[in-house]
């Protein structure tokens, strides 16, 4: 090998978590726990995992701190409902925008701002997301940080009907109210869609007509609408959705999908782990309505959580034990 091919060899390795982001993993790194690493360590353990993505459902400071230099693109989320509420106010945007997005915006690769997670219909909150979104994207824009930063809402599946076979699915009647605004607000500004894709819990929902190898990506051949898993599925009936609400032009992130390791139905850690395995895989290509991958996707999530709320499968989604040694053996980017 010559000594050119070294050296350039030497250079690629050098650089090479900044290719990282390049990638379509990433994991969620929720904080719901009373025996988690520092953020430092947190952030360490993305870097040596060559995880090149983040999505944090907070601006935490702590982590903003951690992550400067550390070249991982970032899903930052705005709390809701109390900070949804708020960010209606325009100037508590830029206040908000001015305290966790500028200052670090030099050296923290801020790549989509998720204003409320799953906000439904009918929710006190729902009727601050479109306003806040819109005061968001102005602030980003007088921050100068529009070239870098897309401001978008991650919705779930719920807000999908008649979702079999996806390409009947349309949104809900309450929600093709609430989604029709926020589609135009994302196709104006060239924002994708976040969406949280759960083949668990479609699977947990309704063993008898989904097997469970249709949810692990293991399942042979395809079904009568074409289909050999059920993420595909799912995303693609999102897509359909956004298809007949006007929203064909935009693109969906993934922005949570995971299997828990305990705590209900097909709960194993082979299952999860099989699970996990096969969507880092499957997300290097595409969806039948959507064939040209990648599919940029979030790993829910890196750690368990065990102050999560809700039933005892959501303490059970993490990648990682507390202790920071790997719960399954996977390979991110």
């Amino acid at each position: 090998m010559s000594a050119t091919i070294l050296l350039l060899l030497g250079v690629f390795s050098s650089i090479g978590l900044q290719f990282a982001g390049a990638q379509p993993i990433g994991v969620c790194y929720g904080a719901n726990g009373n025996n988690l690493p520092s953020k430092q360590d947190v952030v360490n353990l993305y870097k040596s995992n060559r995880i090149g993505k983040m999505r944090i459902y907070d601006p935490d400071e702590a982590t903003l701190q951690a992550l400067r230099g550390s070249n991982i693109e970032v899903i930052l989320g705005v709390s809701n409902p109390n900070d949804l509420q708020s960010l209606t106010n325009p100037s508590a945007a830029i206040n908000w925008v001015n305290k966790y997005v500028k200052p670090y915006s030099n050296n923290v690769k801020f790549k989509y701002i998720a204003v409320g997670n799953e906000v439904h219909p009918g929710e006190a909150a729902a009727s601050s997301v479109l306003p806040a979104m819109q005061n968001i994207q102005k602030a980003i824009a007088a921050a100068n940080l529009q070239g870098q930063i897309k401001v978008s809402t991650a919705i779930d599946t719920k807000l999908i009907q008649d979702s079999y076979p996806p390409n009947k699915a349309s949104f809900t009647n309450p929600a093709k109210g609430y989604m029709q605004p926020i589609i135009t607000f994302l196709s104006n500004n060239g924002a994708p869609l976040l969406a949280n894709i759960y083949p668990y819990f479609a699977y947990a929902n309704d063993q008898k007509n989904i097997p469970l190898a249709y949810a692990l990506f293991t399942q042979q051949g395809k079904n009568d609408a074409g289909y050999q898993n059920l993420f595909d599925a799912l995303l693609d009936s999102v897509y359909a959705a956004l298809e007949k609400t006007g929203g064909s032009n935009i693109k969906i992130v993934v922005s949570e999908s995971g299997w828990p390791s305990a705590g209900g139905v097909g709960t194993t850690v082979g299952n999860a782990g099989t699970y996990y395995k096969n969507l880092i895989n499957h997300a290097k290509g595409g969806t039948p309505k959507r064939p040209n991958g990648p599919i940029e996707t979030y790993l829910f999530a890196m750690f368990d959580e065990n102050l999560k709320q809700g039933d005892e499968t959501e303490r059970h989604f993490g990648l990682f034990n507390p202790n920071k040694s790997p719960k399954y053996q996977l390979t991110f980017n």
